[in-house]
């Protein structure tokens, strides 16, 4: 089976989009923290203060045990990612529920997703485990963060779970080939 994930340039266009209506807004941004934190829907749906930590230097981390694997991941939290947290850090319902975000049920969130990707052109069946293949592929893979980074920022026991993630993209298939190429550059 094909694992679906969205391109750079589709995530650009789901993060920049407007959205009029609050419902979408909202589970965009949980969309986009899952995609640049390749945290699962069960484990973005009980984020909260309790797993953002501040290491001896001041970055911020999630540090929260998987829902599914109960494995540990620690996820830094870079400026992107930082902004939708703090966007509903005075968020009423949020606050009621002791959670940092407003998520909807997964089967809402998958509706609304799907409601996403045509306002934005998207023509991919979004679901919230896209958001994670998305993370695992386009935002950390695709920008030469290892393999075992990945596993751990994942919260994957093994490298072999996150290869299930890893899609070989066309790009990194490139810069390696011209790491290459220049090494034999000089021997013609």
């Amino acid at each position: 089976m094909e694992i679906e994930f969205l391109s750079r340039e589709e995530l650009d266009i789901l993060m920049n989009k407007n959205f009029s209506i609050k419902r979408l807004e909202q589970v965009r941004d949980v969309f986009v923290l899952c995609c640049l934190t390749g945290l699962a829907f069960s484990d973005v749906e009980q984020l909260s203060a309790e797993h953002l930590v501040r290491d001896n230097n001041g970055s911020l981390w999630i540090c929260k045990a998987r829902q599914k694997t109960k494995q540990m991941c620690n996820i830094p939290v870079i400026s992107r990612a930082k902004a939708i947290l703090d966007k509903y850090a005075d968020c009423e319902e949020c606050q009621i529920k002791g959670r940092l975000l407003p998520v909807s049920s997964n089967q809402k969130m998958n509706a609304y997703l799907k409601e996403i990707a045509d306002i934005c052109g998207i023509h991919k069946r979004l679901t919230t485990h896209v958001a994670r293949h998305t993370a695992a592929t386009v935002v950390f893979l695709a920008n030469e963060v290892s393999m075992e980074n990945v596993a751990k920022i994942l919260g994957h026991s093994n490298i072999k779970m996150t290869q299930h993630y890893a899609k070989v993209l066309d790009s990194s298939i490139m810069r390696d080939m011209g790491n290459v190429e220049r090494s034999f550059a000089n021997c013609i």
